[in-house]
């Protein structure tokens, strides 16, 4: 995966519904170049799928957690890439300290969010996880 592909991920993430010719125009390629690299990131499981995003207030019964993620080796941009098509993780976020990444996992009930938490385990190049349940916020 090269810069362009990387930009064009952040995109669809932002906005998965723009259309090709949006994204070739603010990548600066053609819809030619969009269509073919969207094709290849779905083809070698890149992309796993497109999802709606909600305003945090309007699920009352979602189960937020955090998965704290220690990166076993040099394999970070490989795991960051697997971690960004997990349609269970709403974000990812680069750490310092004794974890690598900290990532925001939105799930509808606990078997949802033990079949993430599974998956997530299961990445190559991933050593240790630690997740906490968020129950309230204060402010």
């Amino acid at each position: 995966m090269d810069t362009l592909d990387q930009q064009l991920i952040a995109l669809l993430r932002t906005d998965a519904r723009a259309s090709v010719a949006t994204l070739a125009h603010r990548l600066g390629v053609s819809r030619g170049t969009v269509n073919n690299r969207i094709t290849k990131l779905e083809d070698d499981g890149t992309i796993v799928g497109y999802t709606v995003r909600l305003r945090p207030d309007i699920e009352h019964n979602e189960i937020i957690a955090w998965m704290s993620i220690a990166v076993e080796g040099n394999q970070t941009r490989e795991v960051i890439s697997i971690l960004l098509g997990e349609p269970g993780i709403g974000e990812l976020h680069d750490t310092n300290g004794r974890w690598d990444l900290l990532a925001e996992i939105r799930s509808a009930n606990l078997a949802d969010l033990a079949a993430v938490l599974e998956r997530v385990r299961l990445i190559k190049g991933i050593g240790n996880t630690e997740t906490s349940i968020h129950l309230q916020s204060y402010k």
